[in-house]
């Protein structure tokens, strides 16, 4: 009673945070807002906090409040048990409101997110600008006109919109520190609105500079304005450095160059630091403290990410697979448990010190004590690589063989195990796109007689070859035998590039006897996988890292900025720049701090010496059993065709007499499309019944 009173406090606390971080943004262009800030700001100045401390308060504290109380009802939330049952408001607002090829998959609540934050631009655009035309002056220093007057206040005034799509950049791509957990959304999930306010932002910042620009040629001040670097106010030259920077981070991000040279998006990626740095210098300390919150939890979660991911393990055993894919078995520690669809990030020295790739774990952690698996399609330059040196390693004696080291952040996954509150479990997968299936079977099949699961499953496996059909190695045995399985399962496989008569599902098992295991050499760590610190410690350490910014913070700007011109810092000597650096200088401490701490509860959990590892052999296959025979009729084997979801739908429908059914998909963007259109059709349909059924969750094996 006490735990779920507490968890109820913490979440309203988070609303009225959020209401009030909110609220200030909206009053942020008013005229009311301005002088009452301006007002505060000089008050705040003969305090010992001063303007910074009172920016800091206002405009970061708020989202990094949110993601400490956020982190600790997450935690805390972990040992209740949720709730079997399935809200018909939940359903209307996850499922698909619009497919489009074009735009994706949209769901109602992403919808209206969506379009209350373009109104929020519209408000702020207007506000600002009406508020600018009023208040009109002509401008001596470049003498221009009216039209270019205005022109000039027109493009100023994009630079806030993208200001306020840079406060919210960071903030889906956090992972240990994830602010949209709060919210039931994956990390894999919100890397898209990251896409998409960072397409906006660049959108403003490009007509804010290159209208800005347009308007100093035409008044044939071009050359004098762009090279300045004042020793107050806007920083041109920083501003015009930070939108080229922005510019090749983004291009080099389209889908065309990130998925054919995936390095160079990655290592282009790593230019924000240089982006933020000259976005400072830019914009000035004021209007930093708008955005810092998502800088100062992403650089925490960074730094926390590094600690974790070091020191490097070594692997267990890999398995390769006929379809040229490897199965990587990874040692944890037992007290490492994990949900299902939970993603991890590897690094292999051997192939690249720098490159880190996403996998699902196909593993479960109730089932693996010691162990947990991934599975990698060799489909590209760093997965061939991998394939190689997995080869390798198979083609040597065991006495020759050596360890493969590897570097393990992770695994980051949803708060809670949301697809057991379902009855039954419809989930259509692509190729790849099997991985986090697996872990969901794998959980359900170790779960408990006292537990909760859907008590039926269909899946609905889509392929180009048969020989992808060994991927399901891993849960041979569940579609095997009755004995075995706690639940109903049922294997709808479409091999879409063959055309094979008489070939089923009993012929395709002896693919798996294709698939080859390779114990490898693990004298090269004497670690295992921990995974992150827990959900308290971390808000402590984002705690602990505010304060200390804060005190630094205020030691700097008392010791360095003379005392008597705090209160009119914009007209004293001290250039802006400096004050910036102050910042900087008060954040890299900070983190410092931070760091320290987080290494040595680091350490006190790493143990010396990996505990005996038993892996779960896969027993031989026994075709010959009735029981199995029995078993391999239940499954069926479509060749040459893709899969007509309505008929799926429908039929599945009808033989789950109408119970909630969770539709999971994960695969290429075409499938989740069609997957989704089939979904819409018959949740309109139930909607009739009054009766909705079934509720679409799109999943991501990889980044």
């Amino acid at each position: 009673m006490a735990g779920s009173t507490l968890l109820a406090i913490l979440k309203l606390l988070v609303i009225f945070i959020c209401a009030g971080w909110i609220s200030v943004w909206l009053l942020k262009p008013t005229q009311i807002w301005t002088r009452k800030w301006k007002h505060a700001e000089e008050s705040a100045s003969d305090t010992i906090f001063g303007y910074y401390g009172l920016n800091f308060a206002v405009y970061t504290f708020p989202i990094i409040a949110i993601a400490i109380i956020g982190l600790l009802f997450l935690d805390l939330k972990a040992g209740y048990q949720r709730s079997r049952s399935v809200g018909s408001s939940s359903i209307i607002l996850s499922n698909p409101l619009v497919v489009n090829s074009l735009l994706g998959i949209l769901s109602s609540i992403e919808i209206l997110v969506a379009f209350l934050f373009l109104v929020f631009l519209a408000w702020t655009y207007y506000s600002r600008i009406s508020n600018d035309f009023k208040k009109l002056m002509p401008d001596k220093s470049l003498k221009l006109n009216i039209w270019q007057l205005k022109y000039l206040r027109t493009a100023t005034r994009f630079g806030l919109l993208a200001e306020a799509c840079l406060a919210l950049l960071l903030l889906p791509i956090l992972r240990g520190l994830a602010v949209f957990r709060i919210l039931g959304i994956q990390f894999e999930a919100s890397v898209r609105y990251h896409t998409w306010v960072g397409t906006a932002m660049i959108f403003f910042a490009t007509i804010h500079g290159a209208s800005t620009l347009f308007v100093w040629g035409v008044s044939h001040h071009i050359q004098h304005e762009i090279w300045m670097w004042q020793k107050t106010g806007r920083i041109y030259l920083a501003g015009e450095i930070a939108l080229v920077i922005g510019l090749v981070i983004w291009v080099t991000s389209l889908p065309q160059i990130r998925r054919r040279k995936f390095e160079i998006f990655y290592y282009t990626h790593h230019l924000y630091t240089v982006f933020l740095v000259f976005f400072l210098f830019h914009a000035g300390d004021r209007h930093f403290y708008t955005v810092f919150p998502g800088v100062f939890l992403f650089s925490l979660d960074k730094l926390l990410r590094i600690i974790q991911s070091t020191p490097k393990t070594c692997m267990v055993s890999a398995r390769i697979f006929p379809s040229k894919a490897v199965e990587l078995v990874l040692p944890k520690d037992p007290r490492l448990k994990y949900i299902p669809t939970s993603v991890i990030f590897l690094k292999i020295p051997a192939i690249s010190h720098l490159q880190w790739h996403s996998f699902s774990i196909i593993s479960s952690s109730r089932a693996d004590d010691h162990i947990m698996s991934v599975i990698i399609k060799c489909e590209g330059g760093w997965t061939n690589s991998l394939y190689d040196l997995i080869h390798a390693e198979l083609d040597k004696g065991a006495d020759k063989r050596k360890g493969i080291p590897v570097a393990i952040e992770g695994p980051y996954g949803p708060a809670s195990i949301d697809f057991l509150k379902y009855d039954s479990l419809l989930l259509v997968a692509g190729g790849s796109g099997i991985t986090p299936f697996l872990s969901i079977l794998a959980e359900v099949d170790s779960a408990t007689s006292k537990s909760r699961f859907p008590s039926r499953i269909q899946l609905v496996y889509v392929i180009k070859k048969a020989q992808d059909f060994c991927l399901l190695h891993s849960i041979s045995h569940l579609l095997l035998n009755h004995s075995t399985r706690k639940f109903h399962l049922n294997l709808q496989l479409f091999v879409t590039q063959e055309t094979q008569s008489g070939v089923g599902i009993r012929e395709l098992l002896n693919e798996f006897f294709s698939v080859r295991t390779v114990h490898l050499n693990m004298e090269c760590s004497n670690y295992v996988a921990y995974g992150p610190e827990s959900p308290t410690w971390m808000a402590a350490i984002a705690g602990f890292c505010s304060i200390i910014f804060l005190i630094f913070l205020i030691f700097f700007n008392h010791i360095i900025i003379p005392s008597g011109k705090r209160s009119k810092l914009s007209k004293d000597s001290t250039p802006t720049w400096v004050v910036d650096l102050l910042l900087i200088a008060a954040f890299v401490l900070a983190l410092t701090c931070s760091t320290l701490m987080a290494i040595i509860l680091r350490w006190r959990r790493l143990k010396k010496g990996i505990p005996p590892i038993s892996q779960k052999e896969i027993k031989p296959l026994d075709l010959s059993s009735a029981e199995t025979r029995n078993a391999l009729e239940e499954h069926e084997v479509h060749y040459g065709g893709r899969p007509n979801f309505k008929d799926i739908f429908g039929k599945f429908r009808n033989e789950t007499c109408g119970s909630h059914i969770g539709v999971l998909v994960c695969g290429p963007e075409s499938m989740k499309e069609s997957v989704a259109s089939a979904c819409q059709q018959e949740f309109n349909l139930g909607a009739k019944r009054k009766q909705p059924c079934f509720t679409f969750h799109s999943l991501n094996f990889t980044l």
